[in-house]
């Protein structure tokens, strides 16, 4: 499966996951920007939140993302770790255009993070960090909305990795009507899959 082989490659072999990701972007590039980027700005468009403001996050943001990731408690951070938070590294993620970045904003402050991370072949992974402050707010489940129809309706399949040690994100998508487990990976994680909700059999749902 070639999923699982991306997942092997990006964490056992960093080098070779450089090539893949350059070759990657050129491809997404080619085939999939224009489309994507059309159903991305009709799902900000459609879902939203009181009080907040969804969008693409922009090269003046990186400072204020680097502020929101390097600010939360290392427990925090524990399983999330979808590349490095220094502002080189932010840089360059946002130059790959096979890897959107989006922010959740209260006001003027940064206060959420999600992203696409999206392969030539019509798949994609997806995460989201929300700081303390405004859990429990939606402020996660118009993220979800945005990322998963943004994938869904450019013709993308949705998927995120779960460690089995996360309890409160295990716990989370086993409340996810959209979350179906696909199987387990290496070191104890697992591999979720988002669908529209009613699609798939009930006892495929992630359950802890």
């Amino acid at each position: 499966m070639l999923t699982r082989f991306l997942l092997f490659v990006k964490h056992r072999i960093p080098w070779l996951w450089v090539v893949v990701e350059w070759i990657n972007a050129r491809l997404y590039r080619l085939l999939h920007q224009t489309g994507m980027a059309h159903q991305a700005e009709r799902a900000f468009a459609e879902f939203g939140l009181e009080g907040y403001e969804f969008r693409p996050l922009v090269q003046s943001d990186l400072e204020a993302l680097g502020h929101l990731l390097q600010s939360q408690a290392e427990l925090r951070l524990r399983y999330f770790q979808p590349h490095g938070f220094d502002r080189s590294s932010l840089a360059n993620m946002l130059k790959n255009p096979a890897f959107l970045m989006f922010g959740a904003f209260s006001g003027d402050k940064l206060v959420g993070y999600f992203f696409l991370r999206c392969f030539w072949n019509r798949k994609c992974f997806v995460g989201r960090l929300i700081d303390q402050s405004h859990e429990g707010r939606g402020v996660g489940r118009v993220m979800n909305q945005i990322m998963y129809h943004t994938a869904w309706r450019s013709g993308f399949r949705c998927f995120t990795t779960i460690s089995r040690h996360n309890n409160a994100i295990v716990r989370s998508h086993s409340n996810n009507p959209s979350a179906r487990l696909v199987g387990d990976l290496a070191k104890d994680y697992l591999l979720v899959e988002f669908l529209p909700e009613g699609s798939f059999d009930a006892r495929e749902r992630l359950s802890i």
